[in-house]
């Protein structure tokens, strides 16, 4: 397994950088230059989805050129890690989960490598957006570390950058979802397209609006991410373990 982690740069905290690449792509240069991190004995490449600094936003991210970076780098898995609200009550602040589903609520991101350049149409079967390998042993990394993660749900993805509407959310509800964030489309669906296998850590960072009295912070948000950090690299290093 060749593993590359999409995130944010505060997972950058747990793990020693060892090099930067610099990257170029037919679709423009990526969110910031790949780097090539130790996770134990293993190296592992890492993107910073938004750049570093964090300045990208959601609908503003190269998903094109982030996902022929690492391809060219020869990466064959990617471990997505996502912030989400929650839309499901019992998915608190604080819970991890691995969904199984999207619901793709965006428009206007370039959302496939096949855009009547030189690249082939291609019509990807989607039907299940992470039934891959990479699924399935973050699955069995969790239980290895000891962490509680919820296995299965539906990510719905919004445009952003502003946080949802609480009828937005209600429709979410309605319409089968159970977190909700900005980032995971068309990033799975131009990983299928890569033939990369592909897989997402959601981190509940908040309850969806409407959903708690008060309102949400960016602040309140931080800090729920900045607490999770130190369970998701459980996992992380649990899964670099695994025969």
């Amino acid at each position: 397994m060749k593993l590359a982690i999409i995130g944010g740069t505060g997972a950058l905290d747990s793990w020693s950088q060892v090099e930067r690449a610099a990257i170029t792509t037919p679709f423009g240069a990526p969110s910031d230059k790949p780097r090539r991190i130790e996770i134990g004995e293993h190296l592992v490449w890492f993107l910073a989805r938004h750049g570093d600094p964090h300045r990208i936003p959601p609908h503003r991210v190269n998903y094109r050129a982030n996902i022929q970076a690492l391809r060219t780098l020869g990466v064959d898995s990617i471990l997505a890690l996502n912030a989400v609200g929650g839309v499901r009550a019992d998915l608190e602040a604080g819970s991890l989960l691995v969904p199984d589903q999207i619901l793709d609520y965006t428009w206007s991101r370039a959302h496939t490598f096949s855009d009547g350049g030189s690249a082939p149409l291609r019509h990807i079967d989607f039907t299940h957006p992470y039934d891959g390998p990479l699924r399935r042993r973050l699955l069995d990394a969790a239980r290895a570390a000891g962490e509680k993660v919820v296995d299965g749900g539906c990510h719905a993805v919004t445009q952003g950058p502003r946080l949802e509407t609480a009828a937005e959310v209600k429709r979410l509800a309605r319409d089968g979802a159970d977190v909700v964030g900005m980032t995971a489309m068309p990033e799975a669906a131009l990983a299928r397209e890569a033939g990369i296998d592909y897989a997402s850590l959601c981190m509940v960072a908040n309850a969806g609006a409407g959903l708690e009295d008060g309102p949400i912070t960016e602040d309140d948000i931080h800090v729920v991410l900045k607490g999770c950090m130190h369970r998701v690299r459980s996992v992380v290093e649990a899964l670099m373990q695994l025969p």
